[in-house]
């Protein structure tokens, strides 16, 4: 090899080795010592929080999303946490060329909060990050009388240890609960479904013949309307959203991956779709209307139907139309089912969860840090980011649910702005989840939501086999992947348009020979591989 090239590439992969360790020598900080005991008696029956005595303790706090609010100390919730834990935080905000910034340098925050179990920086956590079960071990152990196991082991890497805990990770006992609501269903307007006779919907021809009624009889509204496609390639309330409604199953009989988009009840009901756009059930416009076009539409009842993803995060447009027309109160009902009889499998947050927290090797305070996790984690941390502080923000009623205090309440309803920079309830989410509100709280039911999320409850499935198995972030096969899921996304929008069947093969025929050039076999080599490690991980295979 040349000398120059070799030079060359000795100092590019010592860059890159920099970079991915997160650990550069010219790093002010020391790394933790994890051979230093702790500075109280430890008992496996009292958390950490309330043997230590030392005050005045300050971590750093990364979270990687600019819209972090950084307050400290002046709410409910972290005026109680700063008291109870005798601990300041610094909050630090910024996004993924930050973040990167922090690694490349080694000058790490004392605790870091990403946003995906399958990133770089997950994946690669035993080079920056402590492992959670050595400071259990060491300093806390009563985090493992908090911490879910089943979510400790889906987040155990290959060295045996588990470096991040997520927020919203649901187990298979949060799902076997019936506390999780459902967050996908077909709507329609009230006043429209009873005015159409409340017809069947369940059949291709049965749908579209409901879809004509409203057409004659509403022409001012869209018969059919769905969350658009975006340009990153997803495709909206009629990708997986849709195929779960259908129940289009997740893996093949023998137990691999299976590719849904192709799957012939799922383009059957596409081809329905397309009929009802070639009849002028839907228009163009409902393509590209994501995000705020979509949301107004909704908030003013445009829409006849909809096949609604993330109704939580539609509930304030939903409650606007229904403060404004009551009669146009949208409901779920069964809508588009199976044309092969399988049942909806409706998924909701997963194993994974959205939000994972580390706690660096640069940590001051590594006691500190383990701590402020067991405490989180915790009956008594959930209640207070969930309700607030007893007395202050909410009282038990006689069942000994949580209930928010009437003034709090109003102010919830009034002025949310204020209610979440004087309470921040339920905005403290890093270590939450969904399901401690609903079990233990007397929580007043959401009136343009609640029907809707209760149809799917009955529907959920778990989908933790498929969690996270896309190629790793970086590799040619996710670059590959990248591509082929903006080309599904134009597919798709087109399957819809196309003038006939001839056209809908060709178009469909197109893709596949994409997916063919495209290295699809080593992505679904690739899947198959990590959803064997799933089943490992969750003890499927014992």
């Amino acid at each position: 090899m040349n000398k120059s090239i070799y030079r060359i590439s000795l100092v590019f992969l010592l860059a890159i080795s920099l970079i991915l360790t997160g650990c550069s020598n010219t790093s002010k900080k020391t790394e933790a010592n994890l051979d230093e005991e702790a500075r109280y008696t430890i008992d496996e029956n009292t958390p950490a929080w309330k043997l230590d005595k030392q005050e005045n303790t300050e971590l750093t706090w990364y979270v990687n999303a600019e819209w972090w609010n950084k307050d400290y100390g002046n709410d409910t919730i972290t005026k109680k946490l700063k008291e109870d834990l005798n601990l300041d935080i610094k909050f630090l905000t910024g996004d993924d060329t930050k973040l990167n910034t922090y690694f490349s340098g080694g000058d790490l925050p004392d605790i870091v909060t990403i946003f995906g179990g399958n990133t770089k920086a997950a994946l690669d956590a035993e080079s920056w990050a402590l492992p959670l079960n050595k400071l259990a071990d060491k300093y806390d152990p009563y985090f493992y009388k908090v911490a879910q196991q089943q979510t400790l082991d889906w987040y155990k890497l290959d060295d045996g240890n588990t470096y991040g805990y997520p927020s919203y990770s649901n187990t298979q006992e949060h799902y076997e609960s019936g506390a999780i609501p459902g967050n996908d269903a077909f709507i329609i307007r009230q006043d429209v479904y009873k005015a159409i006779g409340s017809p069947d919907m369940s059949t291709p021809d049965t749908f579209l013949a409901a879809l004509d009624k409203i057409k004659k009889q509403f022409p001012d509204l869209v018969p059919f309307g769905f969350k658009g496609f975006s340009a990153a390639g997803d495709a909206g309330s009629l990708g997986a959203s849709f195929q779960n409604h259908i129940g289009v199953p997740i893996t093949t009989s023998d137990g691999k991956w299976n590719d849904r988009n192709l799957d012939e009840d799922y383009l059957t009901w596409i081809k329905a779709f397309n009929e009802a756009y070639k009849l002028g059930y839907l228009n163009d416009d409902t393509f590209s209307d994501d995000g705020p076009l979509f949301e107004e539409k909704v908030s003013n009842g445009k829409y006849a139907t909809i096949m609604a993803s993330g109704v939580a995060q539609l509930y304030t447009f939903l409650q606007k139309n229904l403060a404004a027309h009551p009669d146009q109160k949208y409901i779920a009902i069964d809508g588009p089912k199976s044309t092969v009889e399988n049942e909806p499998t409706l998924t909701q947050s997963g194993i994974s969860g959205w939000s994972v927290t580390y706690i660096s090797k640069k940590v001051k305070d590594p006691q500190k840090a383990i701590q402020l996790y067991t405490y989180l984690l915790s009956e008594e941390g959930q209640y207070l980011t969930t309700f607030g502080v007893e007395g202050e923000t909410f009282e038990f009623n006689e069942e000994g649910k949580a209930t928010l205090l009437p003034e709090v309440a109003k102010l919830q309803q009034d002025n949310p702005d204020e209610y979440k920079t004087k309470y921040r309830l339920g905005e403290f989410w890093f270590f939450g989840h969904d399901t401690f509100k609903v079990q233990h709280g007397e929580v007043e039911p959401l009136e343009s939501t609640e029907q809707i999320q209760a149809w799917g409850t009955p529907y959920l499935k778990p989908q933790f086999i498929i969690e996270n198995i896309d190629p790793d972030q970086g590799t040619a096969e996710a670059r590959s992947l990248t591509n082929i899921n903006s080309q599904w996304a134009t597919t798709l929008a087109t399957l819809l348009r196309v003038k006939n069947d001839e056209q809908f093969d060709q178009v469909l025929n197109d893709y596949k020979k994409f997916l063919d050039g495209n290295n699809f076999d080593s992505i679904v080599k690739i899947r198959n591989e990590k959803m064997e490690k799933n089943i490992e991980k969750l003890g499927l295979n014992k």
